[in-house]
């Protein structure tokens, strides 16, 4: 891997309405002129969650061109080629995903859905902060490995730890 390219990041869950999407933000607003951010789901829900967008407006995040969309888009020939592949939600880690064009690096960082939490508007929003903070973590993670130097074996043992940090559903059901 090279010091002076763009690495593509592909964020993949089922309906690709809340995590996903939160991943692609996060590493564009982050990612600088190193990452670029990109989300999709198995069976998109062809809308982003309000929620999700309200939780990166007030984290100062651009929603800007921000949709749900399938992830045969990025399977496609004419699709950007992907150098990573993270699924954030056990069901898509579990499906059988499309073969991505230039073999990119894959780890499964699994974070609970906020979009499933059912209660007040508070406890709502904090699923999103928490699912956000998550991410952030994971791509800050992520950002600081030595992309260039490392080898891909190691690398991508590197992504599967980093996949088990603090907010993980694999640390939850006994999984690493």
């Amino acid at each position: 891997m090279s010091a002076d390219r763009v690495y593509n990041v592909l964020f993949l869950c089922t309906g690709n309405s809340a995590r996903s999407i939160l991943g692609e933000a996060v590493i564009n607003h982050v990612g600088g002129d190193r990452f670029r951010g990109f989300s999709a789901g198995s069976t998109p829900k062809g809308e982003v969650h309000p929620l999700t967008l309200d939780t990166l407006r007030r984290a100062g995040i651009s929603i800007e061109g921000l949709r749900s969309k399938a992830w045969d888009e990025f399977a496609a020939p004419e699709a950007p080629k992907m150098d990573f592949v993270f699924t954030v939600c056990d069901n898509a880690a579990g499906e059988t995903c499309p073969v991505w064009p230039g073999q990119p690096v894959t780890a499964h960082w699994g974070i609970e859905d906020p979009a499933a939490v059912e209660g007040p508007d508070f406890e709502k929003e904090a699923a999103f902060d928490d699912a956000l903070r998550y991410l952030r973590n994971r791509i800050a993670a992520f950002m600081s490995l030595p992309l260039e130097t490392i080898d891909r074996m190691a690398l991508a043992s590197k992504l599967q730890g980093i996949g088990a940090l603090d907010g993980s559903t694999g640390s939850r059901k006994g999984v690493a």
